[in-house]
């Protein structure tokens, strides 16, 4: 859902990026999103039903200028891959947003609902990042 808001909104910017996703765990690599987050990204004009799961590899650390982790965990696991040290962008998503918990909730175990809080606090988070980190490295 990140890298669909993403880059969609990067697009209706004007501001063309790479942007990828990856996990943590190799758990779900080659699959297709979750069929409940495929639905609410369609609901808000963005289709995500292409995208493919992969693991992150120490390479996305040379690839990548700005790395998001969705929550705590994540971060750990990121700042600790080979290299990670040199590496000057890795954040919590929604470390950008005043007064929030920075961990964006996990909504596989959830309701359709749950996708779509997790989709507002992404989209909050995206914007924000934006102007902040993206658009100065123009």
């Amino acid at each position: 859902m990140a890298e669909g808001l993403m880059r969609h909104q990067l697009l209706s910017q004007g501001i063309n990026a790479r942007v990828d996703s990856a996990g943590t765990s190799r758990n779900h690599t080659g699959e297709a999103p979750d069929r409940r987050a495929i639905r609410c990204m369609q609901s808000h004009g963005i289709d995500i039903g292409g995208l493919r799961a992969r693991q992150v590899v120490p390479a996305d650390l040379l690839a990548f200028d700005f790395i998001f982790a969705m929550d705590r965990a994540n971060l750990s696991y990121l700042r600790a891959l080979p290299g990670a040290d040199a590496h000057k962008g890795i954040y919590l998503m929604r470390e950008v947003v005043s007064g929030a918990n920075a961990d964006v909730p996990d909504p596989w175990y959830g309701q359709p609902a749950d996708f779509e809080t997790v989709y507002h606090m992404l989209q909050q988070a995206c914007a924000l990042w934006i102007p902040n980190l993206i658009e100065p490295a123009r």
